[in-house]
């Protein structure tokens, strides 16, 4: 064997050759390895096998170094996955929350808004995760207010790949959930006579979900004033956007919830300077955000400009609101809306089951259709 293949051999075994240098090593060691057992088989007389001590012992090294070389090779190739592993943590971590409103949050407000629109009376309270490879999941509980109290219905997750959205799953608890069903004005809709003997015969002591559609328009004041007196809560509504599609009832509903939806540019920041006492004595400056305030019963521009606000949230967000609400016109309702106002046909309301069956006798009410139905949980206004 030369000096220059030994040279080879030692570098081989070390890993210090180039790939192209690595495998013409390979290929004479092969043909060694080959020459070593032909001539093993061969090369026997009558004393018994010859004895080869200095091949033998070149083999041992040649494989020694081959063994070598491909573990340096498995551990390189587990390092260069491990850094892409550890990079693309990194970079998944500053897409989705670099910022004051960092995508993660942008991203939160979408789905919970189009799930608010478009899912009468249902809230979804959500969290979010990041993963490696650029990965995001969105994932919370929907709750419904029956009553004086807010109950989980079910729960909702989304997954996302950079800014794409992927499917979104909903399990509802009670299995599949009943759509809140409203009664556009001037449409023949069901006779609502059974849901009102139906309120009637529940006991006194319970609370009580209902869908109550009207046989006009009403602007969101308007509406809010014919509630002010009475022993319930209004607490979702359905809004005219001049794109819903009527059968016996409004199939898709589109509307919001009593309470706002505020986005992260609606809430107000406050700084508080806190100053402690003692030798390390210093200010401290802590910052609060709250969202503005409404009116109980009134504050009908907020609550509208709010709704549009929201509206125009999923037109920049459109990937997502297709995929939550696949029916949403956005484009066409917010061209109606803005060009005829926000008018109501239709609210969810929510109080003592005896509170809602007086509403049978309002001359506004077209049609009653029962939601949920809990134990008593209500506290009187």
């Amino acid at each position: 064997m030369s000096e220059d293949f030994k040279n080879k051999l030692k570098a081989y075994q070390e890993g210090h050759l180039s790939s192209e240098e690595q495998t013409a090593v390979e290929q004479e060691m092969e043909k060694m390895e080959a020459y070593q057992a032909y001539l093993e088989e061969l090369v026997q007389n009558d004393s018994g096998r010859i004895s080869t001590p200095d091949s033998k012992q070149e083999v041992k090294i040649i494989r020694k170094g081959k063994w070598k070389a491909r573990f340096t090779t498995a551990l390189t190739l587990l390092g260069f996955g491990l850094l892409a592993t550890i990079l693309s943590g990194i970079v998944t971590s500053l897409f989705y929350g670099w910022g004051e409103n960092d995508r993660m949050t942008m991203y939160k407000d979408a789905v919970s808004s189009a799930i608010a629109i478009s899912q009468p009376n249902v809230e979804a309270r959500l969290s979010g995760d990041s993963h490696f490879f650029f990965n995001m999941d969105l994932h919370g509980n929907l709750v419904k207010q029956i009553g004086g109290k807010k109950s989980t219905v079910g729960e909702f997750s989304q997954h996302f790949l950079l800014a794409q959205p992927g499917l979104e799953t909903k399990t509802w608890f009670e299995g599949d959930m009943e759509m809140g069903r409203f009664q556009y004005p001037g449409e023949l809709g069901a006779d609502s006579t059974r849901e009102w003997n139906r309120l009637e015969k529940l006991p006194e002591g319970t609370v009580a979900e209902a869908f109550i559609s009207f046989n006009r328009l009403f602007t969101t004041d308007e509406l809010l004033a014919l509630f002010k007196d009475k022993n319930l809560v209004p607490a979702w509504f359905a809004v005219d956007t001049g794109v819903e599609q009527k059968k016996d009832y409004v199939l898709y509903p589109i509307g919001f919830p009593s309470s706002p939806l505020w986005h992260a540019d609606d809430m107000k920041t406050t700084s508080i300077s806190e100053t402690s006492q003692g030798l390390l004595g210093g200010s401290t400056v802590l910052k609060t955000r709250s969202s503005p305030s409404i009116k109980a019963y009134g504050s009908g521009d907020v609550r509208e400009a709010n709704f549009m606000k929201t509206l125009h949230l999923l037109q920049t967000y459109k990937p997502i609101a297709k995929k939550i609400v696949p029916f949403l016109k956005l484009d066409e309702s917010i061209a109606y809306l803005e060009k005829n106002g926000v008018k109501i046909y239709g609210v969810v309301v929510t109080g003592p089951t005896k509170e809602v069956l007086k509403l049978r006798q309002e001359s506004w009410i077209s049609s009653a259709l029962v939601g949920k139905v809990q134990l008593w949980n209500w506290e009187d206004k």
